[in-house]
């Protein structure tokens, strides 16, 4: 079976400096991955160039089989959405507005706005419980608002993969676990770069970047061990069952 899409051996160099280097790897149908690493280990220009944003040095990305450099943008995203650290925009919109900026990739000359759209447009805004907010100004909206507008924005494009790039960064814990719980109710396969392991726990599989490089891959509970935590970010982790019968959670404490 052809997969959904597939890493081969991926480098991208710059200035003389391996950013990602030598990374395979296959999504598989409907799973949440996780991407975790310290500062600088190479997670977003990986997801750069699974979205085609950019080219690898070496090695190559397949979408359903076909080398992503032979694509144009628009098939491209008509399977694959990003919702990239800062998408902000200075353009007095509206959140639908904004949501039907999703929609490009199927519309051209010959293919104007449909109700097929519309529909599209305001499943989106109901995935994210923004669709009481339609009207509202993008400017007025709160952090996780904004935050809930770009997913629907990239649910618009009715993508079968989903790319995010730490999107509950400058969020707090509440609007953090609102927009993972969200995701996670996607029915669309994702790829998620993250900063906390607790996040991490929440994946199917996790993707552990070192310096450019996979330094893992698998479930969770089989990754993250308190052996590679300490090699990976330098602090001493310990897991700990939840007292309500929840997902456990890590204790930590740096090294001296």
């Amino acid at each position: 079976m052809t997969p959904l899409l597939e890493v081969m051996g991926v480098s991208r160099t710059v200035q003389g400096r391996d950013i990602v280097s030598d990374v395979s790897l296959r999504l598989h149908p409907g799973e949440m991955l996780g991407l975790i690493g310290p500062n600088g280990s190479g997670k977003s220009t990986l997801l750069n160039l699974m979205a085609g944003l950019m080219r690898p040095c070496r090695g190559r990305v397949c979408l359903h089989g076909q080398p992503m450099d032979r694509l144009r943008r628009r098939q491209i995203a008509q399977h694959l959405a990003l919702v990239a650290q800062s998408a902000e925009t200075g353009d007095r919109i509206t959140v639908r507005e904004a949501v039907e900026l999703g929609r490009t990739p199927w519309l051209g000359p010959l293919r104007p706005w449909r109700a097929e759209d519309d529909t599209a447009v305001a499943a989106a805004l109901d995935a994210v419980d923004m669709a009481h907010m339609a009207a509202r100004d993008w400017s007025s909206l709160s952090g996780g608002e904004r935050q809930r507008v770009h997913i629907a924005r990239a649910h618009a494009q009715t993508p079968r993969i989903l790319l995010l790039d730490e999107p509950t960064n400058h969020l707090d814990i509440h609007h953090q676990i609102g927009i993972l719980d969200l995701i996670a109710g996607l029915c669309v396969t994702t790829v998620i770069a993250l900063h906390d392991l607790h996040h991490a726990l929440r994946c199917d599989r996790v993707l552990v970047m070192q310096a450019g490089r996979c330094v893992a891959l698998g479930p969770p509970a089989e990754v993250l061990t308190p052996a590679l935590i300490r090699r990976i970010f330098a602090v001493e982790a310990e897991l700990v069952p939840h007292l309500g019968g929840g997902r456990p959670v890590f204790a930590f404490q740096r090294l001296s």
